[in-house]
């Protein structure tokens, strides 16, 4: 019988990063409304930029514009991709945000569930007719 357990976590099936390219990442964004944010995430998706984009409930954004105290409603993304999608996955992004400057955050994830890290690297790969300089 063998031990499915990571060596890092002693956790059955939980599977430590080593910061490679197909390494899954989580990063957090927003959108000014509900509908651009589910357009956002439709296409992020279709397009295997993300593996899943999460849409969050709206909730209100407090924050310093330009010397001046800005507030409004805003809708969280939560996607999951990979390492290797950073750079395209951002560069869409920018073109589907209205923001001048569009959150995008960068989390490192550690370990996760392995059936889960490997769906996530599947799901936000390049398709094979896809432009590799995106």
């Amino acid at each position: 019988m063998t031990d499915d357990r990571d060596e890092a976590t002693g956790a059955a099936g939980l599977r430590t990063q080593q910061g490679a390219a197909a390494d899954a990442v989580v990063v957090l964004s927003t959108a000014p409304d509900t509908l651009l944010a589910k357009r956002i995430a439709h296409i992020l998706v279709e397009e295997s930029l993300a593996a899943c984009v999460h849409v969050g409930a709206p909730g209100v954004s407090m924050y310093l514009w330009q010397g001046k105290l800005e507030g409004g409603d805003e809708v969280p993304l939560t996607l999951k991709t990979t390492a290797a999608r950073l750079p395209a996955l951002y560069a869409r992004l920018c073109q589907l945000h209205p923001y001048e400057v569009p959150e995008f955050l960068v989390l490192a994830v550690h370990a996760g569930n392995a059936g889960y890290l490997d769906w996530v690297a599947q799901m936000a790969s390049a398709p094979a007719d896809a432009d590799p300089h995106i």
